[in-house]
């Protein structure tokens, strides 16, 4: 059960869109949802792009009732997400993170930025005390919550959701661009860059307009801009084919901390989760 679903109505926006990517910036901005708000569960349908209908078509129980995108701040608590972050935090200390202005740490490959490539970080002596078991258990849990709140919405068959790579916390800051890592600005389709990836979920790890300023996550429809502001502990989550075309509004002061959490119905592409290792391997 979601936390706090009991009490909360679902709102959900009545217009439907037609998928498909824009070209270009557009002047018309819309809020989808604001750091102020307080929100049990909001949504807004998009009609399904033909490919991913095509492609999604081959996983049984997987084809969501229809596409779009989903929020709520009711999945994830702030104690939860205060302990993500700082995993997020530590391991950012240990290497100082990437040169430019975007970081990522992934659990389960190790991947970690440096300057302006990667390391594994559980090759670090430091690592050791990186990632403790209870840390493991929020991780955990929280996957599996986020899971089960995607699967409720779109209407898909019980446990057919697995964890996909990448999946991995961010840091952006205001750093000019040093490498193609950093430039998380340009509108894309989770589905090209990532093959495997059927839905896409961001768990916000602090406040939009109090920790940092710019960042708002922006769905490129082709009537307008539609923006989500981060606050902490929200889960965003939408079908990650051509309907959701998005980008990320460079961060012009502070810094933001987000868990991308992927998930893909190909069985052959699941990933585990991470375990605690407690030094170089």
């Amino acid at each position: 059960m979601v936390r706090g679903e009991a009490d909360t109505a679902e709102f959900e926006l009545e217009e439907q869109l037609d998928g498909g990517i824009r070209g270009g910036m557009m002047d018309k901005i819309l809020e989808l949802a604001t750091a102020k708000d307080n929100i049990g569960k909001r949504s807004q349908p998009v009609a399904c792009s033909d490919k991913y209908t095509a492609e999604i078509a081959n996983y049984p129980g997987c084809t969501p009732s229809r596409c779009g995108r989903v929020i709520s701040d009711k999945v994830v608590t702030p104690h939860e997400a205060q302990a993500l972050r700082d995993i997020a935090t530590r391991a950012f200390q240990l290497t100082g993170g990437s040169s430019g202005g975007a970081s990522i740490l992934d659990l389960h490959s190790g991947a970690l930025s440096k300057g302006s490539s990667f390391v594994n970080v559980y090759q670090l002596p430091e690592s050791q005390h990186l990632v403790s078991e209870s840390d493991l258990r929020i991780y955990k849990a929280v996957k599996q919550r986020v899971a089960h709140f995607i699967s409720e919405h779109f209407q898909l068959a019980p446990g057919v959701l697995k964890l996909a790579k990448p999946t991995f916390f961010s840091r952006m800051t205001t750093k000019e661009a040093r490498t193609v890592h950093d430039e998380y600005w340009h509108t894309h389709v989770d589905k090209e860059t990532y093959p495997s990836f059927h839905y896409t979920s961001l768990v916000y790890l602090n406040d939009y307009g109090h920790d940092f300023q710019g960042g708002r996550f922006i769905f490129n429809d082709n009537d307008a801009n539609r923006t989500v502001e981060p606050k902490t502990g929200r889960v965003s989550a939408f079908t990650a084919g051509w309907e959701n075309p998005h980008q990320v509004e460079p961060v012009s002061d502070g810094v933001r901390f987000a868990l991308t959490v992927a998930f893909t119905c190909d069985q052959s592409q699941a990933i585990s989760d991470p375990e605690r290792r407690t030094g170089p391997m």
